[in-house]
């Protein structure tokens, strides 16, 4: 089968179930009008998001990597009205874009980004007694995932679900000689977790829109 057939079938469920309103439209547009990768989950991603933080009950959720804010706003809006969602970005243009995006879907309130290096910021949140989180989504620059797991950790509690975003990377993590940083990363995410007996996990594989890739889904004991 070819990756055609993947996306057609992602169309087909996503015009069913996954549907965008103007404020995740704009979202993804914003992309493009600011000069941003196009990495956003998809929206069938989003959808999958949401509902795993409903079934969570999160009323408390932490995300490692904003950009536009697509992903936040899927999640954001399963949060009851005193939910709280911390998003850590990195680029200050990438936060700005985000902010927008935020306000213009009515998450103001609830949304709170936090601009700065990940691996900077999650020290912080702990020494902030931010935690613990409902639900933590990753979803970051690839190389250090090990370390923003184990931070995520000690932002957790029994129960708490982590969730890591492309960690299968087209298939490439089979190669343990692949020079690519991303590759690499996932691959010693992978092991890490596979070998992490604080939490009980699994790797999704995914296709569709956004291609061949995984999603790592782990809840803390």
């Amino acid at each position: 089968m070819n990756n055609q057939i993947f996306e057609s079938v992602d169309h087909y469920i996503s015009d069913l179930l996954g549907h965008e309103d103007d404020a995740l439209i704009a979202a993804t547009n914003s992309l493009e009008e600011a000069g941003m990768p196009a990495i956003s989950v998809s929206p069938n991603q989003g959808k999958f998001l949401q509902l795993l933080a409903q079934l969570c009950n999160a009323k408390n959720i932490l995300e490692l990597g904003t950009l536009a804010g697509y992903s936040t706003i899927w999640m954001a809006r399963a949060l009851p009205k005193d939910g709280k969602l911390i998003t850590l970005e990195y680029d200050p243009k990438h936060a700005a874009v985000a902010q927008k995006n935020i306000d213009r879907a009515g998450l103001t309130s609830q949304v709170q980004i936090r601009t700065g290096k990940a691996i900077d910021v999650l020290p912080q949140l702990v020494e902030e007694s931010a935690g613990p989180f409902d639900m933590i989504f990753i979803d970051a620059d690839k190389p250090p995932y090990t370390e923003y797991f184990q931070w995520a950790l000690r932002l957790s509690r029994p129960g708490t679900l982590i969730v890591a975003d492309n960690v299968i990377r087209d298939g490439k993590v089979l190669d343990e000689k692949n020079p690519e940083p991303a590759v690499q990363g996932a691959r010693r995410f992978n092991a890490m977790l596979g070998a992490n007996s604080a939490v009980s996990a699994t790797i999704l594989q995914m296709v569709g829109i956004k291609e061949y890739d995984g999603m790592a889904l782990a809840i803390v004991k």
